[in-house]
């Protein structure tokens, strides 16, 4: 399959996972028992066990750093992210992570409806649930490279 191929591929499959299990939640503020739409998709890109840095985060995410860093000081007084050692040598530089309330937090404020996600993946054998998933992953993890440039 040549990269246009594939491209065509992930094009038209993509907005149909989106579309059949998309469900909004629209909230402006981040507070103990919900968080804005903002933050949510600030947690989506960080994980539990893998920390990111401010400067990755913020230019995968094209956000300043400025911006980003209140937003990340919120997300961790309300408990929803942690700063790890020291990366790379740089002193400044620290590793932010997901805590458990922060993927509980994601889990609650996903666009992809969970009972219209789990309906779909029972429709595959495990084996095709398993190639979905690692196909999926694999993609996301290339794309966190990618600066994304958002239309504001």
């Amino acid at each position: 399959m040549t990269e246009i191929e594939a491209c065509d591929r992930v094009q038209f499959a993509y907005p149909q996972v989106y579309y059949a299990c998309h469900t909004r939640h629209v909230r402006r503020r981040s507070g103990p028992a919900a968080v804005s739409t903002r933050d949510s998709e600030i947690l989506v890109h960080l994980d539990p066990a893998r920390p990111t840095t401010l400067a990755e985060l913020a230019r995968h995410m094209d956000l300043a750093k400025s911006t980003l860093s209140e937003a990340l000081k919120k997300l961790e007084a309300l408990g929803h992210v942690r700063k790890t050692g020291r990366m790379s040598g740089n002193r400044r530089e620290v590793g932010i992570v997901l805590t458990p309330r922060g993927v509980s937090a994601v889990r609650a404020s996903s666009v992809l409806d969970p009972e219209r996600l789990k309906a779909a993946l029972s429709r595959l054998t495990s084996r095709q649930r398993a190639s979905a998933i690692r196909g999926l992953v694999t993609l996301a993890e290339a794309c966190r490279g990618i600066a994304v440039r958002v239309d504001r």
